[in-house]
């Protein structure tokens, strides 16, 4: 499964669930959204994944389970379990690493020597560890992080021959890199060595840093609301995510994510009660979301509600569930199958652009065409001025 094929899921509500197995990481990324350590030990119960996972049917799962954290491959052989029952089911599955297994990592494993050609990957190929290898192998897709931040921790050098290691494996791999924006000449260069390092043929997902975890005390304010006379979906609320406690939320937004209690009408169950079909449905038949989905928070709130709050874009949609004309009017507009058609029609509105265009609108705009070709791409200010 490339890096494209996921992305371009994004806007279908529950097509796909994004699991975070642990919040502990062996790194300290300064930006860590999630403000991962080595001694943070919250994370789901193991048990009760495999159970939520294995309720999956083939006529009943996520298209797509993503599995992050903090550093999942802590726990290899829980990602590899939680793969191997999602895949039995016909999901496909995808992991995010941030490499903590690839630092120093050149020499043999046992299974390659061979030399590469690219400008890191030219000594010999990396050691995996064996399990971490294993858990690697059974997913469909492999990402790794890479930024100013983690090369802190984790040299380049050692990220991309790990990923020369892995895509001999047959796995998909991709990066998922994060900068300050369009204008950062970190991510230029950052981008240009991806593309020579592996021939254009690993595609980039390019976000920008945002004030959650470690970066809320340096990071610039999250992106100002749109405007509320005018429809803005919000995507983020089609995919449900299994949070470090259990619960399950309709919204991978880290503040929510984090906060509880979860606001009621973001909050989907918890992996202890409830199955992956009474999560779904949830997800699917709620009005609000649908809303969200739809229109987003704001212009909910605005047309509706008592009017949109102050704050953000997402702490507008936090508070929505203390607008009790809000919610009615979500009832009234998107209950029943005229709400289930609004929702199928924005997401089908939301994934005409593919996957390019789920990343202008949530991501780094200029990069956008890294999700499908891996090739360079040059922001749109320089763009210009080449013409």
């Amino acid at each position: 499964m490339e890096l494209a094929e996921l992305v371009a899921r994004r806007p279908f509500p529950a097509a796909g669930l994004l699991i975070g197995l642990t919040r502990r990481c062996p790194l300290r990324c300064a930006h860590c959204s999630t403000g991962s350590d080595l001694f943070t030990r919250e994370e789901p119960d193991g048990g009760q994944l495999e159970r939520f996972v294995g309720s999956f049917t083939e006529e009943n799962r996520p298209d797509v389970v993503m599995l992050t954290g903090g550093e999942p491959l802590l726990l290899p052989a829980l990602a590899e379990r939680l793969s191997t029952l999602a895949r039995r089911a016909g999901s496909r599955t995808a992991l995010l690493s941030g490499m903590f297994f690839a630092r120093g990592g050149s020499g043999r494993d046992g299974s390659t020597g061979r030399r590469r050609s690219g400008r890191y990957g030219g000594r010999r190929g990396a050691a995996i560890p064996p399990a971490i290898l294993r858990a690697i192998r059974s997913v469909d897709h492999f990402s790794a992080s890479l930024d100013v931040h983690h090369e802190r921790e984790v040299p380049r050098a050692d990220v991309f021959r790990a990923l020369h290691r892995i895509r001999e494996e047959g796995v998909a791999v991709s990066l998922h890199l994060t900068g300050t924006g369009a204008a950062d000449p970190y991510l230029a260069g950052l981008t240009r060595a991806v593309a020579e390092e592996f021939g254009g043929q690993v595609p980039c997902l390019v976000n920008e840093v945002r004030p959650f975890g470690r970066a809320a005390s340096w990071a610039r304010p999250a992106r100002s609301g749109p405007d509320p006379a005018a429809a803005s979906p919000c995507s983020m609320a089609a995919w449900p995510v299994v949070a470090f406690d259990g619960r399950v939320l309709a919204c991978c937004n880290q503040d929510t994510v984090d906060r509880r209690p979860v606001p009621a009408h973001l909050d989907l169950g918890h992996i202890g009660a409830d199955d992956w079909a009474t999560v779904r449905r949830r997800a699917l038949e709620s009005p609000v979301l649908r809303m969200l989905r739809t229109v987003g928070p704001a212009h909910l709130a605005a047309r509706y509600g008592s009017g949109p709050p102050a704050g953000s874009y997402c702490d507008g949609c936090r508070a929505l569930g203390d607008d009790g004309a809000a919610m009615a009017g979500a009832r009234a507009v998107a209950g029943g199958a005229a709400g289930a058609l609004l929702d199928l029609t924005a997401a089908v509105r939301g994934s005409r652009e593919g996957a390019q265009g789920v990343v202008r609108r949530h991501g780094c705009a200029a990069y956008a065409p890294l999700v499908v070709t891996g090739g360079p791409a040059l922001p749109e200010s320089d763009a210009e001025e080449v013409r």
